[in-house]
């Protein structure tokens, strides 16, 4: 639809749709084992008709996806298709590789091309090319599956255009060329020079030599004359008529314009076709423009590697200036290369979806009128595509038309054309609407009674304004900035409408559409352009503005992209102006144009144009819903403390906090800070855990904790040394437990008496010739021959626990029980007592023999 707007300036296209090719020449795929074909169509200008014919050798290659070269000039080979495997610069171990290579089945061997001195190791020569690909497909039938390519050799072929090389420049695969094994230099894609770039990676399309003759026919005439008219879908289909006639026609002029009308058209894989055609042939003298423009149409079709290299070879053209040695060969990836694979790596944060309005025609450029209608321009009135007419006044012109936002679906329905008074004959689209809605800019094209042409007889686009008075749109007028000498247009107000951002080819721009500014002032007057500088705008083409609150948005083919137009946010900083340009990768950016974005006040929904492959018609309208990762609701349940030594007082770090649930399993561990604290966090909330500490001398310590719904629990813990339980008492040495207490008429050990009997155990562990004996008692309760027959089985019980820990029990000298002998306190039967008091007098005490 890039015609549509041709009357305009060609960068300031309001749209910009290509048509596709088919799936199988965008897409090609090898499968090992056999070659992919086709016949293909062409046209003859004789009978009108397409006429097919076998596919080529080069288009057969290019579809399976292999590398390939063709060289006329070698005259120590015979003609055919030879699988090259390595490219080697000396002829050391040259022989034992093609040795190495033969004794694995292959009919190896090397070709020397006189002119560069480079020797082209191969696995087999095929006079057949088709046996030659199915080979490659099949990896050799499984023998070898490193990177190779195809070399041609044609010495009775047309004379046809080839690189110019020196003996310090060779070929490479697409692949990266495989070493064999050998330690010969090896020539691969970090090391080609410029001259050498296009060689393998490109696809080669075998063309005659470039001619000169300056007689041009009748086609070409028009074809020339379209291309000065600015009408690129015309000129380059006749262009695509006259070079398919025959080699006379294959000139710089010709083959130049064709690649540039189908790039204005946004045909990437025509462009890269033809731009293709001309590196091959004009190497370093290149211009800057068209590496610029091949780098793109090689990003439109997906080839990102060899892009980030034109890209670098672009950048360095543009900083040393036309003519100089570019050096290619660094392997360190420049800035923007780095931009690109960032981009390409990065997760998709939006949802997109193509909307029900789209036609077959042309759809872009969406704009909120409130918050519930979108007003937008269209061509689907046109019946240009069908015509395909070429004369201006049967050209389609867009217009507006409205449409409500679905707020469920966020789709687009009900589409009306807007305001009577607002669209015209001609071109009317992208519209901006003030804070209060009584006030419109769009762009249209500069006409009075007929269109406008500047001396060039171009016509020139224009910002109009229009007041809504008693609820209709007025006559629109121009603004005061405009100009019949260059366009204007893409308008955006500014949130609180006190800004128009616009963009524009005048004078002052820094490339080939710049955005601008201007205060929106009282009395329908406005400030001086004031341009947005370089840190937005490039030397090629910005445009479709948008801004809110937080972000300024625009489209650019200038900045690191995917490929055409890709669509960019700036954050904006109320001290710093607009901060870092940012591209808001996939899916909102593609490989062809993306454009025309707009959002609503958070940014989490919008909408925005493209010509992607998939989409309905030329340039379609996409919704996004910008993807915002779920909530997990914050867990503050945790579980804190800190460790000191229980008598001291003093921090302990590297102590080991252990976090058990109710049934003394583990779930977490951690060493105390040098602070001496812990904390264990993400817990369940009001549940029951247990706090195990240990370490070195220090007697273990479980401490029973509960956590709390959504809050921090601090539970402090001390440690008591071992060698603290030995005390002495009257002269005798005991180890000092808390009571081993035995329930009434009972010798089994209770749970409270296994943890102080544990303690007992730690401290004989860790004095090991330590010798203790052991001493029962029982309350005055029942009989005193009774009370001493239960405190010795209480002994014995209590002995036998400490041997079951692993104490050895030749270190228990004896285990006794004394009955009711040795009562703590007045319960002897004569003095009423409470349980509790009688619970005392019921015990084990540890005495110690022997440290």
């Amino acid at each position: 639809m890039k015609r549509l707007l041709s009357c305009g300036f060609l960068l300031f296209s309001f749209f910009v749709g290509a048509q596709d090719l088919p799936d199988d020449l965008l897409n090609p795929t090898a499968t090992a084992g056999f070659v992919s074909t086709a016949e293909t169509t062409e046209f003859s200008p004789d009978t009108g008709m397409l006429l097919e014919r076998e596919e080529t050798f080069s288009e057969a290659a290019d579809k399976n996806g292999i590398a390939h070269r063709t060289f006329d000039d070698i005259t120590s080979a015979e003609d055919g298709f030879y699988v090259i495997n390595a490219v080697l610069s000396k002829t050391r171990n040259l022989k034992r590789t093609v040795k190495k290579l033969n004794k694995k089945g292959f009919d190896a061997g090397f070709i020397k091309h006189q002119d560069n001195g480079l020797h082209y190791v191969y696995l087999n020569h095929y006079t057949d090319w088709k046996k030659a690909i199915a080979a490659v497909n099949s990896d050799f039938d499984g023998k070898y599956k490193d990177d190779v390519w195809i070399l041609k050799v044609e010495k009775d072929m047309v004379q046809t255009a080839t690189i110019e090389q020196d003996a310090a420049e060779t070929t490479t695969t697409s692949k990266e060329t495989a070493t064999a094994g050998s330690n010969d230099s090896n020539v691969d894609l970090d090391q080609v020079s410029y001259g050498m770039l296009s060689n393998a990676e490109a696809e080669t399309k075998e063309v005659p030599l470039v001619y000169t003759g300056t007689n041009k026919s009748k086609l070409i005439q028009k074809a020339d004359s379209y291309f000065d008219k600015m009408w690129y879908a015309e000129a380059a289909e006749l262009y695509e008529q006259a070079l398919s006639k025959g080699k006379e026609n294959y000139t710089v002029d010709i083959i130049q314009k064709a690649a540039d009308a189908h790039y204005f058209n946004t045909n990437m894989e025509k462009a890269y076709e033809w731009y293709n055609i001309l590196y091959e042939q004009q190497g370093k003298d290149f211009s800057t423009d068209n590496t610029f423009r091949y780098s793109h149409a090689l990003k439109g079709t997906g080839k990102y590697g060899r892009a980030k290299r034109l890209m670098r070879l672009y950048n360095k053209k543009m900083s040393r200036g036309e003519g100089e040695t570019v050096d290619l060969s660094s392997n360190e990836a420049l800035p923007n290369e780095i931009i690109l694979d960032n981009i390409l790596a990065a997760t998709p944060s939006f949802e997109i979806k193509n909307l029900a309005i789209n036609t077959e025609y042309s759809e872009f450029s969406p704009m909120f009128l409130d918050t519930t209608e979108i007003v937008f321009a269209s061509a689907k009135d046109s019946s240009f595509l069908k015509t395909r007419k070429y004369k201006w006044n049967d050209q389609p012109y867009l217009d507006l038309y409205v449409a409500k936002i679905n707020e469920e679906t966020q789709d687009l329905k009900d589409a009306l054309k807007f305001s009577k008074k607002i669209n015209t004959k001609y071109h009317e689209a992208s519209v901006t609407f003030s804070p209060d809605n009584t006030t419109m800019y769009f762009t249209r094209n500069n006409f009075g009674k007929k269109l406008k042409r500047d001396k060039n007889g171009v016509n020139h686009l224009k910002i109009y304004v229009s007041n809504k008075v008693d609820g209709e749109w007025e006559e629109a007028r121009e603004v005061s900035f405009n100009s019949d000498d260059y366009s204007t247009g893409h308008p955006a107000l500014s949130p609180d409408g006190k800004k128009l951002y616009f963009v524009s080819d005048m004078p002052g721009s820094i490339g080939q559409t710049d955005i601008f500014v201007v205060d929106v002032l009282e009395g329908g007057q406005f400030s001086e352009p004031k341009n947005l500088g370089p840190n937005i705008n490039t030397e090629q083409r910005e445009m479709f503005p948008f801004i809110n609150e937080e972000k300024l948005f625009f489209a650019s083919d200038g900045h690191v992209g995917l490929g055409g137009l890709d669509i960019y946010e700036v954050a904006i900083d109320e001290e710093k102006g607009f901060l870092d340009v940012v591209n808001m990768g996939k899916p909102i950016n593609s490989n062809k144009d993306d454009f025309s974005y707009i959002a609503n006040k958070n940014s989490l929904k919008g909408f925005f144009a493209s010509n992607r492959k998939g989409g309905k018609g030329d340039d379609d309208i996409y919704s996004f819903e910008r993807i915002v990762p779920e909530k997990v609701a914050e867990n503050l349940n945790a579980i804190a403390g800190v460790v000191t030594e229980l008598v001291s007082g003093e921090l302990m770090p590297k102590t080991m906090v252990e976090l058990l649930d109710e049934n003394g399993i583990k779930l977490k561990e951690m060493e105390t800070a040098e602070d001496g604290s812990f904390m264990f966090e993400d817990l369940d909330s009001n549940t029951k855990y247990v706090l195990r500490t240990k370490k070195g001398e220090y007697f273990e310590n479980e401490v029973p904790v509960t956590s709390k719904d959504n809050e921090l629990v601090n539970q402090n813990v001390s440690l008591k040394r071992l060698e603290e339980m030995i005390a002495l008492e009257e002269g005798i040495k005991k180890l000092k437990t808390e009571m081993i207490f035995f329930d009434f008429d009972k010798s089994y050990i209770r749970n409270d008496a296994a943890t102080e009997l544990n303690k007992l155990v730690e401290v004989m562990t860790e004095y090991p010739t330590m010798v203790i004996k052991i001493e029962s008692h029982t309350d005055s309760r029942g009989s005193a021959q009774y009370n001493k027959y239960l405190s010795d089985k209480r002994a014995k019980s209590t002995r036998d626990y400490i041997i079951s820990q692993g104490i050895d029990a030749g270190r228990i000298q004896s285990a006794n029980g004394y009955g009711e002998e040795m009562l703590l306190n007045e319960c002897n039967g004569r003095v009423r007592c409470t349980e509790e008091q009688h619970f005392r007098n019921r015990r084990s005490e540890f005495i110690i023999v022997n440290m």
